[in-house]
C-alpha cells in the first residue's frame, strides 16, 4: 500500500478526476471493478428532470390521456472526443485501475455502439486476450426508434479477468431467469428458473419509475446487483470510477460489499449522495472539476 492510499475497508466517494483518485486506491485490494465511462456518442447528454401532476404545462401520454408537469433542473455533460483522444483517455484510467485488482478480480466495461469495437481492442491490448471472459448484450426495449434504421436497443459489457487462471465466478449467487418452455424440465427447474446467457433482457430505469433518480446515464439496479452478486464475495470491495448516479455504490451495499466510487462531475455526486443517504462512507474531494467531462 502507497503511502497516500486509504485502507480498502472505507466506503469512498471521491469527488474529482478518477486518474488522481486511483492513486488513493491501494494495489490488489479490489476485487470487481465496474465502470460506465461516457460512450463518445459526439452528443451533450442530458436529462431534464418533470414532477408530475404540477405545474402549468401539459403533455400527452398514452391513449389521450393528458397530465400536468412542471420542469426541474437539467443535468448534462459533454460526451465529445476525438477517438484517439477518446481511447487515450479510457487507457491512462484502465491501466491504473487493473493494479488495483486482487490476483482472481476482474472488470467489467460497460460502453455502446459508438466505440464498443474500438474498446474491446483496447482491452485485450491491456489485459491480453487470454483474459477475455465475456461479451455481454444488455438488451432493451424502451425509448425512441427511428424510422430509417433499426432501432439501437442493447448496450455491451466486456468482462475482463485480471489472471487468464483464475477468476470469481458465483453462479449459484444469479439471480434467474424463466424458462421459456417451462414444460420441457422438471417442475423444480421451472420453479428456480435457469442461469441467464451473456444476453441480458433486462428494462432500462422507466421515466416514471420508482427507481428513476433524474440522472442521465441511470443504470437498473438489477444489472448491477447480477454483476456484483456473482463476481464478488460477501466483503469484497467493488470499485467504479465513473460513479454516474451511484448504482453501483447501492447494489454493493445491498449485497454486503464495500465500495469505492469516484466522479468528477458535481452532479453525479450529488446524486449518489442522495442515493446513499443514511451510509456510513467518506467523501474526498480531490480538486473543483468542471462541470463538463
Amino acid at each position: 500500500m502507497s503511502q497516500n492510499s486509504i485502507p480498502p475497508e472505507k466506503n469512498l466517494l471521491i469527488l474529482g478526476d478518477n486518474l488522481m483518485g486511483l492513486d488513493l486506491v491501494a494495489d490488489k485490494s479490489v476485487r470487481l471493478i465496474y465502470i460506465d465511462p461516457p460512450f463518445n456518442t459526439g452528443k451533450i447528454r442530458a436529462y431534464k428532470r418533470i414532477k408530475l401532476n404540477v405545474g402549468d404545462k401539459v403533455r400527452v401520454g398514452f391513449g389521450g390521456k393528458q397530465f400536468r408537469y412542471a420542469e426541474g433542473p437539467a443535468v448534462s455533460y459533454d460526451d465529445v472526443r476525438s477517438v484517439e483522444d477518446y481511447l487515450n483517455f479510457l487507457r491512462a484510467r484502465i491501466e491504473k485501475a487493473r493494479r488495483k485488482l486482487t490476483e482472481d478480480g476482474s472488470m467489467y466495461v460497460h460502453i455502446d455502439y459508438h466505440c464498443s469495437h474500438y474498446v474491446r481492442l483496447l482491452l485485450e491490448e491491456i489485459f491480453g486476450r487470454e483474459c477475455f471472459l465475456n461479451e455481454i448484450i444488455w438488451a432493451y426495449d424502451y425509448g425512441g426508434r427511428p424510422r430509417n434504421r433499426w432501432p439501437p436497443k442493447h448496450d455491451t459489457i466486456y468482462w475482463f479477468a485480471n489472471s487468464p487462471k483464475k477468476w470469481v465466478f458465483n453462479r449459484a449467487e444469479s439471480d434467474r431467469i424463466p424458462y421459456m418452455a417451462p414444460s420441457l424440465v422438471t417442475p423444480e427447474k421451472a420453479a428456480m428458473g435457469k442461469l441467464p446467457t451473456d444476453t441480458w433482457w433486462l428494462t432500462i430505469v422507466p421515466t416514471n419509475g420508482k427507481e428513476r433518480i433524474g440522472y442521465p446515464t441511470q443504470k437498473p439496479l438489477k444489472l448491477l446487483k447480477r454483476i456484483v452478486a456473482t463476481s464478488s464475495y460477501p466483503g469484497d470491495l467493488v470499485m467504479d470510477f465513473f460513479a454516474g448516479s451511484g448504482t453501483t455504490a447501492v447494489a454493493a451495499e445491498q449485497l454486503g460489499r464495500r465500495w469505492i466510487l469516484m466522479d468528477h462531475n458535481p452532479a453525479a455526486i450529488e446524486a449518489t449522495e442522495k442515493r446513499i443517504a443514511g451510509l456510513f462512507y467518506e467523501k474526498i474531494i480531490l480538486s473543483q472539476p468542471a462541470r463538463s467531462s
